[in-house]
C-alpha cells in the first residue's frame, strides 16, 4: 500500500531543436508541468503532464493542470490510501475532465509501485516487447523539397513508419511530392488534427490512392459517427486520435466502424490503467494500436515506451529519440533508437529504467511549488 507525502510541482522551458509546425500552430518551446511524487515510506517518483500550453490539442493547459492539481485534486486526496496505482483516481472521480492533470498522478503512483516492487514500469503493466518499433512525426514544413528531404533523411535513420502532419493547402501536394520523390511502397501517414470535414471527402478519397498507412483523426476532435461515414469510402484505415478518451469511445468505434486504428496517449485518455484497458479492447476487437506523442521529455518518453511493451501495441509509436527533439534532454541515458528502428525497453531496471538529470531539472525550472500531506 502506498501513502503520499509531498507533490512537488515544477514548471520547465525546454526549447526544441526545431520548431514543430501542425494544423493547430507551431511550437519552438514547451512549458512542461513536472511532478515529483514522494511516499512516506521513502520512494519517490517523477512524472509528466503532457497540457500543452494554448488549448489547441486539449481544453486542458499546463496553467489549468496546475491549478486542479493545487487546488482540487491534492485537498481530495488527503487521508486516502493507495492499494493499486488506480486507487488515486477514485477520490478525484466527482472532478469531470481534466484527465491530463489525473493522468500525471496517476502514472506517477505506477512508478513508486515498480519501485516499492522492485520490477520494471514494463513489467509491472504486462509489457511482453523487449524492442518497441518507433516512428516519427514530421511537422508541416514551409517547401515541400524540405519536407521529401526531412522524410527521406528519417527513413535512413530507421524509422519503422514516417507520419507527416496536413492540413487544408498542406495535403493532397505534399504526399504526392513524397510519393513521387522517395516511393509508392515507402511506410507513410498523414495526421490532420481534426482539420477536416465530410464536405471534403474529395479531397480525402484523393489522400485514399496513395498507399498510406493511415489517416490519423481527419475529423473533429470528439466525432465518431461522420468518422464512420468516411472511413465506409475509404480504403485506407482512419485512426482515431482526439475522439479516443477511455475504453468507452474505443467501443464506440467498433460498434460504428468509424476507423480501424487507435492512437493511445496516457496522458490523453486520464493514465495508464486507462491506457492498458484501451489496449485490451483494441486486443478483443483486433484493431490495430499504437502509442503516440506529446513532443514529451525523457520522463514522459519512459512512461510511452514502457506502455508500448504490451503486445497489443502493433504499430510503431511515436517514440523518437531524445535527441529528435532536444539538445539536451532531462534523463540519463538519454533515449536513443537502433539503426533499424527500435527503442529497448528497460526490463532490467527498476522504474522508469532512467535518472533524472535534478541538475538540469533545476536550471530549467521557472516555477515550483511543494504541496505537503
Amino acid at each position: 500500500m502506498l501513502k503520499l507525502d509531498a507533490i512537488e510541482m515544477r514548471e520547465i522551458r525546454l526549447p526544441l531543436k526545431q520548431p514543430f509546425v501542425t494544423a493547430s500552430g507551431v511550437q519552438d518551446c514547451r512549458r512542461i508541468l513536472l511532478l515529483e511524487i514522494s511516499a512516506r515510506t521513502g520512494e519517490t517518483a517523477w512524472s509528466e503532464c503532457v497540457a500543452q500550453e494554448t488549448p489547441h490539442y486539449s481544453p486542458e493547459t499546463i496553467d489549468t493542470a496546475w491549478f486542479a492539481i493545487r487546488e482540487w485534486f491534492v485537498p481530495a486526496l488527503k487521508g486516502h490510501d493507495i492499494h493499486a496505482p488506480s486507487d488515486i483516481l477514485i477520490p478525484l472521480r466527482v472532478f469531470r475532465g481534466h484527465r491530463m492533470a489525473k493522468a500525471a498522478l496517476e502514472m506517477a503512483c505506477w512508478n513508486l509501485e515498480a519501485q516499492r516492487t522492485d520490477t520494471s514500469l514494463a513489467t509491472l503493466l504486462g509489457g511482453t516487447q523487449r524492442r518497441v518499433p518507433a516512428g516519427i512525426a514530421i511537422g508541416m514544413q514551409p517547401e515541400e523539397s524540405m519536407l521529401v528531404e526531412r522524410v527521406q533523411d528519417s527513413l535512413g535513420q530507421g524509422y519503422r513508419n514516417v507520419k507527416i502532419k496536413i492540413g487544408p493547402g498542406a495535403d493532397v501536394r505534399c504526399v504526392e511530392a513524397i510519393r513521387s520523390g522517395i516511393g509508392a511502397d515507402v511506410p507513410l501517414s498523414v495526421d490532420a488534427n481534426a482539420s477536416y470535414t465530410l464536405a471534403d471527402i474529395e479531397l480525402l478519397r484523393t489522400l485514399d490512392t496513395y498507399g498510406l498507412t493511415m489517416i490519423e483523426q481527419p475529423l473533429a476532435q470528439d466525432d465518431l459517427v461522420r468518422h464512420a461515414a468516411l472511413q465506409a469510402q475509404l480504403s485506407t484505415p482512419v485512426c482515431l486520435d482526439e475522439s479516443i478518451t477511455g475504453p468507452d469511445r474505443v467501443e464506440d468505434m467498433v460498434r460504428l466502424r468509424s476507423g480501424r486504428v487507435v492512437n493511445v496517449k496516457p496522458g490523453r485518455v486520464g493514465g495508464l490503467s486507462a491506457a492498458i484497458s484501451i489496449h485490451n479492447v483494441c486486443r478483443k476487437s483486433r484493431l490495430d494500436a499504437w502509442v503516440g506523442g506529446m513532443l514529451e521529455t525523457g520522463i514522459g518518453r519512459a512512461y510511452n515506451v514502457a506502455l508500448a511493451s504490451l503486445p497489443g501495441f502493433t504499430l510503431p509509436g511515436d517514440l523518437s529519440p531524445s535527441s529528435r527533439y532536444w539538445a539536451c534532454d532531462i534523463v540519463q541515458p538519454e533515449w536513443t533508437m537502433s539503426p533499424d528502428g527500435f527503442v529497448e525497453a528497460p526490463w532490467d531496471r527498476t522504474g522508469l529504467g532512467v535518472e533524472v538529470d535534478r541538475s538540469r531539472i533545476d536550471d530549467l525550472t521557472c516555477r515550483l511549488e511543494r504541496l505537503v500531506w
